[in-house]
């Protein structure tokens, strides 16, 4: 076992940064919605926004980073190994078996986690940008858009989009204490190093 950098400083940082803006998307967002209230609903729309924006920054300085070093190729799909992967999720994980997939600083994320973050980027992130903004401008929609578009429906669809953020993170936690011990997955995003069995 060789001690690897798996993540890298910008990686965790954005991590870290990510974790801060959603959570304090979803507290002041579901505050808006009028599940409880706490700030009052002037300043859970004002730091609603505010984390909106410092996270679109932050996704913009991501998209960077993925782009110019590569890494984006971390993401790409493969169906080479998914299905024993969903079995050790299903089954292995209750009878002791071990992970099927081996991880290396060049693919550090296995089938399902490539499979379950680009359907996050693709279809979750999109819709909630979307309506987002939408919900966002609304007052400076023009008028074909506000007589075919119920500022009532952009809410629920951003509200439900929201819960698929609140679903994906659940799963996310969840599977971050899969490992070895409760913290051994979560300690690398931290350190950013990891003992794997790292060839050549």
């Amino acid at each position: 076992m060789t001690r690897v950098m798996i993540y890298k400083r910008f990686e965790r940082f954005w991590h870290w940064c990510q974790v801060l803006l959603i959570f304090t998307l979803l507290f002041t967002g579901f505050e808006i919605h009028g599940t409880y209230s706490v700030l009052g609903f002037a300043e859970a729309v004002r730091f609603h926004s505010l984390a909106a924006w410092g996270l679109v920054v932050l996704w913009l300085f991501v998209v960077f980073w993925l782009c110019t070093t590569g890494e984006w190729r971390q993401y790409v799909p493969t169906r080479k190994g998914l299905f024993a992967v969903l079995h050790y999720y299903l089954i292995g994980t209750f009878t002791g078996a071990a992970h099927p997939y081996r991880k290396t600083s060049r693919a550090k994320h296995n089938p399902l986690q490539r499979l379950a973050y680009l359907s996050f980027k693709l279809v979750i992130v999109p819709v909630i940008w979307v309506s987002g903004l939408l919900y966002l401008f609304y007052r400076d929609w023009p008028v074909t858009l506000a007589e075919s578009l119920a500022l009532e429906t952009v809410a629920m669809v951003h509200t439900a989009a929201a819960f698929g953020v609140l679903v994906f993170i659940i799963a996310h936690v969840y599977m971050a204490t899969m490992g070895p011990t409760l913290t051994s997955l979560i300690k690398p995003m931290i350190t950013g190093y990891e003992d794997l069995d790292e060839e050549d």
